[in-house]
């Protein structure tokens, strides 16, 4: 059935200008006296305004959508733009690639309490052991990456504990002390298996290993005023820069510093 036209919805005419529906009498006047009744005066601005708003929302749903709001088509040559590539992934951790098979350094016990007294400790032997020049390597890596900043010169203790003596917290063996400096300890020591290399590494357990013979039997463990003990101490290492600093020692002058008389 077609739709009939707005005059026969409206049940009159539509004025020129306004578009307001008109109900006409016999006598060709809108009303009585050419008046419209104010019920239907309503009723047909309503109309106007629903047919009004129809065609006003429909042209807005029909319009197209603005230059600036639309996607941005793909590069001619196939190519990503910069905003649209991917972020690169983290760098993964680093494998192990030292000179000690790895499953042999798993064996190696961080502390001798062991169930039994039963030595269980891998017998690893330095890469370095053979090479005479690696505690003179070591003793430069131990300035040139700070070791000496916590350890002080020589290895003498300072904020970190001493390696000149025999006195051991993570035990003395070359596995031992390569483990600490790799994986680091809980009492600050920092973990530098992966800003150092493998070889560096080595040469630092080369030179703590020469700088912590004791002089002495009673060497730390025993104090006496006379006889003085320990009677002998290093020299400074600002006098004598060596791998093996108990080498070059002077009298222990009743807690004096050395070179100087009580």
């Amino acid at each position: 059935m077609p739709p009939k036209p707005l005059e026969a919805l409206a049940g009159g005419n539509l004025l020129p200008r306004q578009g307001i529906p008109i109900r006409e009498t016999p006598g060709g006047a809108a009303g009585r006296g050419g008046k419209m009744r104010k019920p239907e005066l309503f009723a047909g601005i309503a109309m106007a305004a629903a047919v009004a708003a129809f065609m006003v929302g429909g042209a807005a749903t029909l319009a197209p959508t603005p230059p600036g709001l639309k996607s941005p088509a793909p590069p001619a040559n196939g190519q990503l733009k910069p905003e649209q590539k991917p972020r690169p992934s983290p760098p993964g951790p680093a494998m192990y690639s030292g000179q000690i098979p790895a499953a042999a350094l798993l064996r190696v016990p961080v502390t001798g309490i062991v169930p039994g007294a039963v030595n269980i400790a891998p017998t690893i032997k330095s890469p370095l052991a053979d090479d005479p020049n690696a505690t003179q390597r070591g003793m430069k890596d131990f300035d040139n990456f700070n070791c000496s900043g916590c350890h002080a010169a020589n290895g003498a203790g300072g904020m970190g504990p001493s390696l000149s003596d025999d006195q051991w917290i993570y035990r003395s063996s070359p596995a031992n002390i390569y483990l600490t400096i790799v994986q680091g300890r809980s009492k600050g020591m920092p973990a530098f298996g992966a800003m150092l290399p493998d070889r560096t590494i080595w040469e630092l357990v080369s030179y703590i290993e020469s700088i912590s013979e004791k002089p002495s039997g009673k060497f730390g463990k025993t104090t006496s005023r006379a006889p003085l003990s320990p009677a002998i101490e290093q020299v400074p290492p600002e006098n004598a820069q060596t791998p093996q600093p108990w080498n070059f020692t002077e009298t222990f002058s009743k807690g004096q510093r050395p070179g100087t008389s009580p």
